[in-house]
């Protein structure tokens, strides 16, 4: 059993309550880290940061040590929801005093874009260049303060963007090469359940975990063995799309789905990663699409 880590004070209350409900379903199923770690493909080293509350968990994470405990992954959801907006204030209150920090600094600073106010002037006539006559000779010249401005500006819209991404904001119809593909209509929006961002086309090219497809809307349609590997065909028939998994996999290990003419790579990337999925791809049903593998040590395969 897991000896655990006390959590960090400053942690925020939902971010603490959602890694003690991980660590009680660790557990409760009497895995040792490597072992979560290799059923769920997420690196030990993630998990144990996951646990002892100095990362927070993806949601992929969580589902999938939802599946491998018999966890009902619902409720391990629901608390993460809040945690992970949490953690996002938290990351941008920090991003935000990294940057003041900055910018205090370069207003304090002596001498660096002229003397302070009320402070004593250069002698010589107004306007003179900082290379005339009785001209301070480390003194900048005033171009340097718009710069200081648009600093400030880039600081602000740096934030802005920070804000959003940290928001986890996404656009349907958004594929991962860039080329738009058609959004699903507002009435087909408003009729998908919660946390379901997506539908049919506009699915394609997008991540099934960030768009809601995976975990309990998702389920394995096709499945075969690849050397050690196993390559999957994973399925939502809410989103009406399918996208290809690859498990027990090692880093060079690629798994493709094939719809028709159409089709999206994974890769095993990161050093101790074991899992890998493909963006998705809309299908009218499970049986349009055929995932495939190809093994860093050469051996190939594919679902029927």
């Amino acid at each position: 059993m897991p000896r655990w880590r006390d959590l960090p004070d400053e942690l925020d209350p939902h971010v603490r309550e959602f890694a003690e409900q991980l660590r009680g379903v660790v557990d409760r199923a009497g895995l040792s880290l490597a072992t979560v770690a290799d059923r769920t493909g997420y690196a030990t080293t993630s998990w144990e940061k996951y646990l002892d509350g100095r990362l927070l968990a993806p949601r992929g994470a969580v589902v999938a040590l939802a599946e491998v405990t018999g966890t009902p992954s619902a409720r391990l959801i629901t608390l993460w929801e809040p945690a992970q907006r949490a953690w996002s204030r938290a990351e941008l209150r920090q991003a935000r005093t990294v940057d003041d920090v900055r910018i205090g600094r370069a207003r304090a600073a002596p001498g660096e874009f002229g003397p302070p106010r009320g402070g004593p002037r250069e002698p010589g006539r107004a306007g003179a260049s900082p290379s005339g006559a009785g001209g301070g000779a480390g003194r900048r010249p005033r171009a340097q303060r718009p710069a200081l401005f648009l600093a400030g500006v880039a600081g602000v819209l740096g934030l802005a963007v920070g804000a959003f991404l940290l928001t986890d904001a996404v656009t349907p119809g958004r594929t991962a090469e860039g080329s738009g593909s058609p959004s699903p209509s507002a009435r087909t929006s408003a009729a998908l359940p919660s946390g379901v961002l997506c539908a049919g086309s506009g699915c394609t090219g997008e991540d099934a975990e960030r768009m809601g497809c995976s975990g309990d809307s998702a389920t394995t349609a096709k499945s075969t063995t690849v050397g050690p590997a196993v390559v999957e065909v994973r399925y939502s028939r809410i989103c009406g799309a399918a996208w290809g998994r690859i498990v027990r996999a090692v880093p060079g290990d690629v798994v493709r789905v094939t719809v028709g003419s159409h089709s999206r790579t994974g890769t095993v990337g990161a050093a101790g990663e074991t899992i890998a999925y493909t963006p998705m791809i809309a299908v009218r049903g499970p049986g349009q699409a055929k995932a495939c593998a190809v093994l860093a040590s050469g051996v190939q395969g594919c679902t029927g």
